[in-house]
């Protein structure tokens, strides 16, 4: 592919994939002049780039391979060359990388540049992830069908112009029309990490173009491009007629352009047409049967004209161009002509399609929706033409009919001018784009569409098309100077041109008419040539051809031209025919009438009829819906249906690729680098062996960039003996040392082969305080927990999320203390990040939250105000100042040193209460739920603010106020299931946490097990109940993904409605309060109320209902639903016609169902809270790093400026300690009235000029301690000087050292510097700085090192001189460097300082810290232990344990409680028991749980891409029980269980071995947020178990003890487990 530029190299990609498994993606664009190199984690698949120069972006595509291969080709285990990338997608354990292996120009040359190519060959590249979540048998067949999508010959793109639009596209590239991208889903992954041009934008359909001209001279060329419509994708019995996103089955839009070529420098002429196919816009379908020869047609008896009127307005937006410049008539309408082609006659099936299409267009007529548009509908039987009248007439009869409204549509004539000087001679609309170095000039433009539809759009469709296109082609040639007339080819005039004798005919682009001088005969002269001719070059009457017959065209025309346009119509026919039934086009023979050969093309034809229909019948009954499963996935459509588990938006493994430990681990062999093999993906097979008989192994995780971590995986390694692994595991993870939080404590690690990966879920630190009231440990009277929770967790913990999480403490223990070495394996941190290069950059979605914190801070809080529009939900934000308060006095441990330090070294920064903000449009689904919380408070501030604690004090007694109007004030009556369901909605509409609310339970002396709705039903119901939610829940996402897709093209499909999905009423207005409502279905008390509410007509009974008593739009999804509870089939497809503006009343609704909706309400509830802690939390961290100041107006940075500041300061080398790849490893003071102190690591532009960095005017030493992006050779330091300036009494000394390791003790000592000598020589550091656009670099010190020095973490230390102190001489030339121990002794005056509070009170502050030098660009290469330290290695590994375990015979066991409860029976003699082996599970975490809100996007659940089920991750616990002598069952032990591959074998030993005639095991945990994959069958239904038959411990659970094989003898052996 050319560069649209310079055309100085073809774009290239190559794949290259490790002998490690590791695989990089090397692109080097046409559009640029560097490469990329892209990584693929080979943990979850996510895409790596970073946008470093030496580390992701080089010079050249050589230096990118030898920097990925280590200059080594054997390091390749395949490499694969390619010219495009089409698309990528994780998808669970597995990754799909889409390639263009092969392209052909198909459009070489378009006018002003570009190149159009097709796909000729494409590969997908499989790659294997080690992401042990556990994935259906049904999803993993599922991703293996999506790699057999038909990609070649059938898609096209253009990599530098916009093609998803009439030609010229008054659009860049990067805004393409969503309507035609097939790839939208699949280049997500490439925009998240800011590369969009990477992926190119897919069309699927045909381009071609062909020269032609007379006498073997070429005049023009002329290309034919088809885009097919994805908002109707399928195939032929599948996608007919109109669905749900108001679009046809096999929809296209066709264009003909034909240009003049010209020299370069020169005006392009050229002049477009357009029209579309497609299938007839009404629900309607065919029934194939085999006994049959047709298929049965039907149209929907319910709303069979339901989206028809938005179809024809999409049409209208996009083909009306009155109101353009160069548009011939202003005033008049957009027409739309319908050209039916459907067999009409009495008696065909097709007729009842003809009849409705009448009635269809009548009906949107009596709408008069469409005032700008007029819809005319020529009905012409194609087959019955043919059959009784022959080919040629039914040509004529067609040009007749074509030719008024072709006439009236009319085509778009232009020039391509290409110097913008030009613009002035332009006498229409001009269209620049930056794709385009000159301008389009349109004189006139096409206004409004001819559009053909036969039964499938295909044959018939493409036939006519064409000869309406060629009559058009004519008088496009025409109006270009190129005449296709035969006689005028040969030098006479036509006889038909005598008939136009008084037409003249207006002159082609560049043409002039003059007259001689002499004679006054008329001339014309031609500037494109610079030639002059007697002979008018279009002396034809426009569009004359139309009233010709077949056989005077045939003699008048020259057929070469036309051929070729049939040769065109040809191919693109057999393309659409093939998308669309899998075979080629039918009935093709009569494109060739006007070829000599046409007999034989009829006589091939008819034996090729048979042949394609019997390949059309067998397809349409074998594949069809593996080809329509493939295209939805491909399109990301339906992605909850074929791939449930997978994520969006996969984790991110932060503990590489510039992850470290903070403290060298611990090992048995002196020659292990410290441990950071253990952090590395090459070193997978890795066995760490740590120091004999250690207690404890604990680790200390510098993660490569912040996130909200989520996840521990664990690789198990071991040699023979698998008991070395750890058994328990605890994890802190924290912003730096000094803020680690417990997460996890006492997690069991089970035993498992070696090489086996362990995914343990992480939530967040969990407040004490909410432990004691809620959970599993606050529960009274030992309550039975015997009921499992399948609604939802009324008793969820809420940890904190925060992500600024930076180190991860791992602590290991072993299973027997002291008995034996511990071995390790590679372990990863998974998490999410911020996107901290768009949030500094501005672009892509880390703009978007930008603009959200920013919009928070000036007006009243967006994130977690109360009863707006954007979120009703905030966080409680954990308050740390009582902490650090309670605190002060009190010394700290260093973690890693052990050293106590003094408080005010490391205190926390004191910060301002700050209003955190929540989700955007969360909750109003499809037309505006009303699901905000009741109160009439302003804004939801943090709990450590006094209006915070008012504010959930003021929820918690309107949450009493709600239950006691329910039970009474004397609690005399309990609540039912329903109206426990209606409290929990207030609960959460009041924004109450699980906690708040058993907290506020309490406080009245009420038990809250007495109100959980799992426990108010029986366990039948409950799952009966579950599986119509969860239906409900599939229902509702295929609606919005079908209402998200259906405005694209449309203005607005919104309609207002006052019923929401749900339409739960808040507790006390729950009752009917109409006198006319006719249905009375909320009764409470008397006789209602006369009342001046609104009437809605329930669609079943046809009576009147107010809204308390109508259901929730959510029902009509459920209207198929009975009282037996039997449903064969849900439907989610898009061609379901639920009509969701309808209303249907609580009487005709089952009772279930509208369980289900206030279930599936309460769903959304809690998930919508979720997302807005993680948005909370987001805005949280933006202000630590950013701080947005209400009072700073100082202008920001101009991004072309930062980078002129930044290369100037820079000079050269690298920012090494840069945000968010360097961090603090400790807190550092900072005033009330500061930016935060991470602030100083951030880029220069990330906030308001005036703001910087101040420590507490009490503070005379603040340290700073630097983690640096990646090991580096630092070469100095550079102190941004705060825009207050420095005085003599403000300026600091400076102390600089550098290390590898964190203990204080090993670190050097780099110097020392006093900036006050600084002060007093040069004037320009007092004062404030003038911040205005012409200042070039802010004012700063650099502190250079004499040499270079290889460190990965630097401290500095800033200090206040003591009154009597003398300074350090700081020369001019800012050459700092001294080493004088003590260099103050003087005394000075103190002057005020701009920072301090008052005037005698100076203090520190800075603007920024950068950190300089050269990164170290490729990892320290990772040795394995050698010589004599390898062989006591494999030695020690080799060691065979003295035990095995045995199987223990079991006599009979028992499942009951939907197979989670398993009962073992064991003979009366049986060895003790010492563990069992569990398999694991093989049930499925599924993405979708709940309907949809209105403002989630269907690819997009939140501006953090955190997930629900990572912001409350659901872990299984199994619980173990044995019968004593008493006949009592004693819980013996509680278990954890890590994810792993379904079938992996997990080992557990029990505390102590034991005997016991019975024994139990009980799974436990988050039963409900498991489920079964994608069945063998693609149905869904109420049928399936409420319970994931996943998760059943059936055949999964063996019981061992330990044993001496060799005591055993060689027959016991074989019983092992």
């Amino acid at each position: 592919m050319e560069s649209p530029v310079s055309g100085s190299r073809d774009t290239s990609v190559v794949v290259i994939t490790l002998d490690t498994g590791e695989v990089y993606i090397i692109a080097s664009l046409s559009s640029r002049s560097d490469t990329q190199v892209i990584y693929v984690d080979p943990t979850t698949g996510t895409l790596r780039y970073g946008g470093k120069l030496g580390i992701d972006v080089f010079n050249s595509e050589s230096e990118a391979l030898n920097y990925v291969t280590d200059g080594s080709s054997w390091l390749c285990r395949g490499k694969t060359y390619a010219r495009a990338i089409l698309g990528y997608a994780a998808l669970g354990s597995f990754a799909l990388l889409l390639v263009a292996t092969k392209l052909t120009a198909s459009i070489p040359d378009l006018p002003g540049g570009g190149c159009i190519y097709t796909v000729a060959e494409s590969q997908w590249i499989k790659i294997s992830l080690q992401y042990p979540q556990s994935q259906g048998k049904g999803e993993v067949r599922n991703i293996q069908e999506l790699t057999d999508l038909d990609i070649d010959g059938k898609h096209y793109f253009c990599e530098t112009r916009d093609i998803t639009r009439p030609f010229p596209s008054r659009f860049p590239l990067i805004e393409p029309d969503d309507e035609f991208v097939w790839n939208g889903w699949f280049s997500m992954p490439f925009k998240d990490i800011g590369l969009p041009h990477h992926c190119v934008i897919l069309l699927q359909g045909f381009a071609e173009c062909r020269s032609f001209g007379s006498l073997g001279q070429q005049e023009g060329f002329v290309a034919l491009t088809a885009r097919r419509s994805r908002l109707h994708p399928g195939t032929r019995y599948l996608a007919r007629g109109l669905n749900s996103c108001y679009s046809t089955g096999n929809e296209v839009e066709c264009e003909q352009l034909v240009w003049v070529p010209r020299r370069s420098g020169q005006t392009v002429p050229f002049n477009t047409y357009i029209w579309r196919r497609g299938t007839i816009p009404m629900w309607w379908g065919a029934e194939l049967k085999l006994t049959s020869a047709e298929a049965e047609i039907y149209v929907s008896n319910r709303d069979p004209y339901k989206g028809s009127l938005q179809y024809y307005q999409r049409l209208s937006n996009r083909y009306d161009t009155r109101n353009l410049i160069g548009a011939k008539k202003k005033n008049s309408t957009v027409p739309i002509v319908c050209v039916n082609l459907l067999r009409s006659g009495e008696g065909k099936s097709e007729s009842i399609l003809v009849q409705h299409f009448v009635e269809s267009l009548n009906y949107i007529r009596s709408t008069r929706k469409l005032q700008n548009s007029r819809i005319y509908l020529i009905n012409y039987d194609w087959h019955a033409n043919i059959k009784y009248k022959g080919e040629q007439q039914t040509i004529e009869g067609l040009w007749r009919h074509l030719k008024e409204p072709t006439v009236t549509v009319g085509i778009s004539d232009g020039d391509y001018l290409p110097s913008r000087q030009r613009f002035k001679d332009c006498r229409g609309e001009i269209i620049s784009t930056d794709d385009v170095e000159g301008a389009f000039c349109l004189r006139s433009h096409q206004n409004g569409v001819i559009r053909f539809n036969c039964a499938d759009s295909l044959d018939r469709t493409n036939a006519a098309s064409f000869f309406g296109s060629l009559q058009v082609f004519m008088e496009q040639c025409r109006r270009l100077g190129i005449s296709l007339d035969s006689d005028l080819a040969y030098g006479y005039q036509s006889s038909v041109n005598d008939n136009y004798g008084a037409y003249t005919a207006p002159l082609p682009p560049g043409w002039e008419k003059r007259s001689d001088a002499v004679t006054g005969k008329i001339y014309y002269i031609d500037h494109n040539t610079r030639s002059t001719t007697w002979v008018h070059p279009c002396p034809d009457k426009p569009w004359k051809r139309f009233d010709m017959t077949f056989e005077e065209f045939k003699r008048s025309t020259i057929l070469s031209p036309v051929n070729q346009l049939a040769d065109l119509f040809l191919l693109a026919g057999d393309i659409h025919a093939t998308l669309y039934t899998g075979s080629k086009a039918m009935h093709s023979q009569i494109l060739s009438i006007f070829n000599e050969e046409a007999g034989k093309f009829k006589q091939f034809s008819a034996a090729q009829n048979v042949k394609i229909t019997l390949q059309r019948r067998y397809k349409n009954h074998v594949v069809d819906s593996s080809r329509q499963k493939q295209l939805e996935m491909f399109l990301g459509m339906r992605l909850f249906k074929h791939i449930p588990s997978v994520a969006l938006h996969p984790l991110q493994v932060q503990s590489r690729p510039f992850a470290c430990f903070l403290k060298p681990v611990a090992s048995m062999f002196p020659s292990s680098h410290g441990g950071a093999s253990l952090l590395s993906f090459k070193r997978k097979d890795l066995i760490w062996v740590c120091p004999q008989a250690a207690d404890i192994v604990e680790l200390f995780i510098y993660l490569g960039e912040p996130c909200h971590v989520c996840q521990l995986l664990l690789t198990v390694s071991h040699g023979a003996d698998d008991s070395t692994f750890p058994s328990t595991v605890d994890v802190r993870t924290g912003p730096n040392l000094d803020r680690l939080k417990l997460v996890l404590e006492g997690a069991t690690i089970p035993q498992c082969s070696h090489g086996t990966n362990l995914l343990i879920p992480l939530p967040g630190p969990i407040s004490g305080q909410d432990m004691a009231v809620t959970g599993a440990g606050a529960r009274l009277n030992c309550q039975d927990t015997s009921s499992i929770s399948l609604l939802y967790d009324f008793e969820e913990l809420e940890g904190q999320l925060d992500f600024l999480t930076r180190v991860v403490a791992v602590t290991f223990y072993p299973a027997t203390s002291g008995r034996s070495s511990m071995t390790l394996g590679e372990m990863e941190v998974l998490g999410v990040s911020l996107h901290w290069r768009g949030i500094f950059t501005n672009e892509g979605h880390g703009a978007r939250l930008y603009d959200i914190a920013k919009k928070s801070q000036k007006e009243t809080n967006p994130f977690s105000s109360v009863g707006s529009d954007i979120n009703p939900f905030a966080e409680a934000s954990y308050d740390n100042a009582s902490q650090l308060n309670s605190s002060a006095n009190s010394p700290l441990v260093d973690l890693l040193t052990g050293e106590i330090t003094r408080v005010d070294a490391i205190q926390q920064p004191v910060r301002e209460n700050i209003n955190y903000s929540g989700g955007v449009d969360l909750l109003d689904f499809l037309d505006g739920a009303d699901i905000q919380p009741s109160h009439s408070h302003g804004d939801f501030t943090s709990p450590s603010s006094q209006d915070g604690k008012s504010y959930l004090d003021n929820g918690a007694k309107q949450y009493i106020s709600c239950f006691r109007s329910l039970i009474g004030q004397n609690s005399e009556r309990r609540l039912d299931f329903a109206e426990a369901m209606k409290l929990e909605v207030e609960r959460l509409r009041l924004n109450l946490s699980a906690a708040e609310r058993d907290r506020a339970l309490l406080s009245i002396g009420t038990d809250p097990a007495t109100i959980n709705p799992n426990a108010l039903i029986d366990q039948s119901y409950m799952g009966r109940l579950c599986k119509v939610a969860n239906s409900l829940a599939l229902l509702g996402q295929a609606a919005l993904e079908d209402k998200t897709t259906a405005a694209i093209g449309l203005e607005n499909t919104d309609s207002s409605k006052s019923i929401d999905f749900w339409n739960i009423s808040k507790i006390g207005e729950s009752f009917c309060g109409s006198s006319t409502c006719e249905v009375h279905a909320e009764i409470v008390g008397a006789t209602p109320a006369p009342s001046t509410s609104s009437l809605f007509l329930c669609c079943q009974c046809q009576r009147k209902a107010c809204k308390v008593c109508c259901a929730g739009g959510g029902a009509l999804l459920l209207s198929s639903y009975d009282s037996s509870g039997c449903q064969s089939q849900l439907d989610v497809t898009t061609n379901q016609s639920v009509t969701m503006d309808r209303v249907i009343c609580k009487t005709c609704c089952h009772d279930i169902v509208l369980h289900a909706l206030m279930l599936d309400h309460i769903r959304v509830l809690i998930s919508s809270r979720r997302s807005s802690r993680a948005d909370n939390a987001a805005q949280k961290a933006l202000d630590q790093v950013i701080g947005f100041s209400k009072n700073d107006r100082s202008l920001p940075w101009d991004p072309q400026q930062a980078i002129m500041v930044r290369k100037h300061l820079l000079n050269g080398e690298e920012s090494l300690a840069e945000f968010p790849f360097a961090s603090f490893l400790h807190s550092v003071e900072t005033a009330p009235d500061s930016a935060p102190y991470l602030s100083l690591l951030a880029p220069l532009n990330s906030e308001p000029r005036h703001s910087y960095w101040k420590a507490p005017s009490s503070a005379s030493c603040v340290e700073f301690c630097i983690v640096l992006g990646s090991l580096s050779d630092v070469s100095g330091v550079l102190l941004v000087i705060s825009p207050c300036g420095y005085s003599t009494a403000d300026a600091p000394s400076v102390q600089i050292w550098a290390s590898n390791k964190i203990n204080k003790e090993e670190r050097s000592c780099v110097g020392k510097w006093d900036i006050k000598s600084l002060i007093s020589s040069d004037s320009s550091f007092h004062g404030p700085e003038n911040l205005g656009r012409d200042s070039k670099v802010p004012r700063h010190v650099k502190f250079a090192f004499r040499n270079p020095i290889r460190c990965r973490i630097i401290w500095i230390m800033l200090r206040l001189q003591r009154p009597g102190s003398a300074s350090v001489n700081l020369e001019k030339d800012f050459n700092l460097l001294s080493l004088d121990e003590n260099p103050f002794s003087q005394e000075v005056k103190r002057r005020a300082s701009i920072g301090g509070q008052i005037e005698t009170e100076p203090c520190l502050h800075a603007k920024r810290i950068l950190v300089v030098g050269t990164s170290v660009k490729k990892e320290m290469d990772i040795e394995s232990t050698q010589g004599s330290d390898t062989i006591k290695v494999k030695a020690w590994l080799e060691r065979l344990p003295q035990l095995y375990r045995f199987k223990i015979p079991v006599e009979a066991e028992r499942l009951c409680n939907n197979d989670l409860v398993l009962e073992q029976y064991l003979p009366p003699v049986s060895p003790l028991l010492a563990g069992f082996r569990l398999d694991a599970p093989s049930a499925i975490k599924p993405r979708v749980t709940h309907s949809p809100s209105l403002g989630v996007d269907i690819w997009d659940t939140s501006i953090t891409f955190l997930e629900d089920r990572y912001i409350s991750p659901a872990v299984l616990h199994i619980q173990v029980s044995i019968l004593q002598e008493s006949d009592n069952m004693v819980t013996v032990a509680e278990y954890r269980l890590p994810e792993a591959k379904p079938g992996t074998q997990m080992y557990f030993d029990f505390p102590q071995k034991m005997q016991t005639r019975r024994i139990s095991f009980k799974l436990l945990g988050d039963i409900a947020a498991f489920a079964d994959g994608p069945a063998e069958s693609d149905n869904i239904g109420f049928g399936s178990s409420p319970v994931a038959t996943g998760l059943s411990l059936s055949n999964r659970i063996k019981l061992y003890y330990y044993a001496d094989p060799y005591e055993l003898g060689k027959w016991a052996s074989l019983s092992a487990v």
